[in-house]
């Protein structure tokens, strides 16, 4: 059967109220947006949607028909109106005129720039044609589960007929391009009263009069199939369980072991964020008879293995008797041997134009009895490659009907390194200074720990966010989840002084993103009082929090920065007045004078690992900083006998420079010590204090 989630029927979502009084493009948007709302009708990215519209000419104002269509690299499920392309219908035509076959085909796409109508300077993607050239007014391209599932199936044309008869067609695989879109016009003409067309290998085309019918006919086609797998697809799948599945705790124990390892395998050339996924439907093929050989067959459809790679790694591991260890010490073997498979695959098969080989690590890490594994530039990356291979084991589960079948080996070379696949990936925009660079930050719903975790996340940094404080934790990831995107930042209740809590909270960041690059350790608090007055407990909190707390983090980050063999980097927020003495403050001053002085053991050990170590000592950051709110702010008011709202103009005025100091100066120190830029720099200390005499360091 196909699990619970694949088998359920695609619901009818079309509103007609919502759509009363839109536009024809407004529709297609609206369609489009509802069809990419269910990973199983198409994936992220994949799949696209048209219309044929009636426009006015903005040079003639003669009335054109205007061809929109999903522009390159959009996602239906998220596109805006500014997302399709827009190409005159009647150039389009004109282009089959100086079509010189299929030999030449790629040199299609050069011309469609030459189609756009209104200056549109969204780029058309290599499926125009494929749109431009069914003579149906609202065209829908999907790559659902169910009818991949038919597609990659041995006998796929016989079962398209057996489930749809005359309404669906099917045709042969053919890379997408422009002789695929002659083709499928083809198709069209010869068999009008046809909906639709299953292409090998690959994907749905169903179409209609009105963008209600276009929606509703791919509903149906897609419930149809998966009606008629629930019915027929009744064997164990993927041949039976043979192997138990973990609990949830053992297996996330597992991954957050593995993770780390894994990523700093393959890290060299560029740095990788993982992700985990334990769903049912993959620990129903990672405990399966058939794991192995269906893993070597890769996947079919072309969306699924650009993202994926053209088959994953099986990691080896025996649930019923957990060797964690034996699996650890083989990782490295296994991915050399990897690589080097994936070496021989690009010879076997590359040509004399091809681009040079890519990175040749495996992106799928398959582990029995616990899940899966991807790695990928940054998170979304690896989260959405993850959902891609969900996609194909769906696909491999109901092909089972007939036997499944991947693309040949020549014909998924030549999608991987398609010069035009390669021209795109050339138009990416260059990585930011810290992508694929993981950090945590403790005391990061404060002041200067948000300031940092936003300066960190404007580079393209990874973040989690560790803190006591849960109503201004959710508040921070929140805020920056909604400026750089739900992907890149994460937040754990920690404790610093509490090993139990800082091991669960790191574990927690593991499991989340992978590994771990940079540690900022800015826990804090601030007390002020004569010694006579200050209580143990004062005293001892103050230690525990800004002494034994970044001692704990400190630990817990070297023994992962070991364990990836990457390096790593640790900057702590200190303070001046661990340089420098004030009176009515020994508590805080000398856990401060301590955390200063673990940082330079921590650079001595970890140098030789190429852990640097380094700390930012502000001075006076009144505004945004959680620890002068409250008693620390008046005590320090009434040492200098004065009102508490004249303190931040007499630290600006006592400073060097007369400038106040803010979170985001903070941030911007910690990361010049966190980048690239300080890459030769440990044991070091950078104030910013707009200037302060006594804290010079030398």
């Amino acid at each position: 059967m196909l699990d619970k989630q694949q088998g359920a029927r695609l619901a009818n979502l079309w509103d007609e109220a919502k759509v009363t009084g839109m536009s024809e493009p407004e529709k297609l948007l609206y369609r489009s947006n509802l069809l990419g709302s269910d990973k199983r009708i198409t994936n992220y990215g994949g799949g696209n949607t048209s219309a044929k519209v009636m426009e006015k000419d903005p040079l003639t104002g003669e009335m054109v028909e205007v061809l929109w269509v999903k522009g390159s690299g959009g996602d239906v499920g998220t596109i805006k109106l500014d997302g399709f392309a827009t190409l005159y219908m009647d150039k389009l035509r004109a282009l089959k005129g100086i079509y010189r076959g299929v030999e030449f085909e790629d040199e299609m796409v050069g011309y469609l720039p030459h189609c756009t109508f209104n200056l549109n300077p969204r780029a058309a993607s290599i499926d125009t044609p494929l749109h431009a050239y069914v003579p149906k007014t609202h065209v829908d391209h999907m790559h659902p589960d169910a009818i991949i599932a038919i597609a990659a199936s041995q006998n796929s044309k016989e079962l398209t007929q057996q489930i749809f008869g005359d309404e669906i067609g099917w045709l042969p695989w053919k890379r997408p391009g422009y002789e695929l879109g002659l083709w499928l016009e083809k198709f069209c003409l010869e068999n009008p009263k046809a909906r639709g067309v299953v292409l090998e290998s690959h994907g749905l085309f169903t179409w209609g009069d009105t963008a209600k019918e276009a929606y509703e006919t791919t509903i149906e086609i897609i419930n149809r199939a998966i009606a008629w797998f629930e019915a027929e697809n009744t064997a164990p799948a993927f041949g039976g369980a043979v192997k138990p599945a973990l609990d949830s705790a053992e297996r996330a124990a597992i991954a957050k072991r593995l993770m780390p390892i894994i990523r700093g395998l393959i890290s060299a050339a560029e740095k990788k964020v993982g992700h985990f996924d334990d769903s049912q439907a993959v620990l129903d093929f990672v405990t399966s008879k058939n794991l192995e050989p269906l893993a070597a067959l890769g996947t079919s459809c072309p969306d699924h293995f650009l993202r994926t790679k053209i088959r994953p790694l099986v990691v080896d591991f025996d649930p019923a008797n957990p060797d964690i260890e034996k699996t650890v010490a083989g990782l490295s073997e296994a991915i050399v041997a990897y690589r080097a498979d994936y070496a021989a695959y690009y010879e076997r098969c590359k040509r004399a134009d091809s681009p040079a080989m890519r990175d040749p690590n495996a992106v799928v890490y398959l582990v029995p009895g616990v899940g899966m594994i991807t790695f990928a530039k940054d998170k979304a990356t690896a989260r959405i490659s993850g959902e891609f291979y969900v996609n194909a084991i769906n696909v491999m589960r109901g092909a089972s009907v007939s036997t499944y079948v991947g693309l040949p080996e020549q014909e998924a070379f030549d999608i991987e390194y398609w010069l035009l696949e390669e021209a795109k990936l050339q138009r990416m925009p260059k990585p930011k200074s810290l992508a694929g660079r993981i950090a945590l930050v403790t005391g990061g719903a404060g002041g200067i720990g948000k300031a940092t975790a936003n300066r960190l996340m404007q580079e393209g940094a990874c973040v989690v966010l560790a803190d006591i404080d849960e109503t201004a934790l959710e508040a921070a990831q929140t805020e920056l989840a909604g400026r750089y995107g739900k992907d890149f930042v994460r937040s754990v209740n920690m404790n610093v002084t509490s090993e139990a809590a800082v091991e669960a909270g790191f574990g927690d960041a593991l499991l989340a993103f992978g590994g771990l690059d940079i540690l900022v350790s800015n826990a804090g608090l601030a007390s002020s009082a004569a010694i006579e007055d200050t209580t143990l407990a004062l005293w001892s909190k103050n230690i525990d929090i800004l002494t034994t707390g970044y001692f704990l983090v400190s630990r817990e980050a070297f023994r992962i920065f070991r364990n990836q063999k990457a390096g790593g980097n640790v900057v702590f927020v200190a303070s001046k007045n661990g340089l420098a003495a004030s009176p009515g403050a020994s508590a805080y001053c000398t856990a401060k004078a301590a955390e200063i002085h673990l940082a330079r053991c921590l650079a001595l050990e970890g140098a030789s690992a190429q852990i640097r170590v380094n700390v930012v000592n502000p001075d006076a950051v009144l505004r945004g900083s959680k620890i002068w709110t409250g008693e620390w702010k008046e005590q320090r008011a009434a040492a200098y006998k004065m009102d508490v709202d004249d303190l931040e103009a007499h630290y600006r005025e006592r400073s060097m420079l007369k400038l106040s100091v803010f979170p985001e100066d903070i941030a911007e120190a910690i990361y010049f010590l966190a980048s690239d830029m300080s890459a030769k720099s440990t044991g070091n200390i950078v104030n910013v204090d707009a200037g302060n005499a006594q804290s010079f360091t030398r």
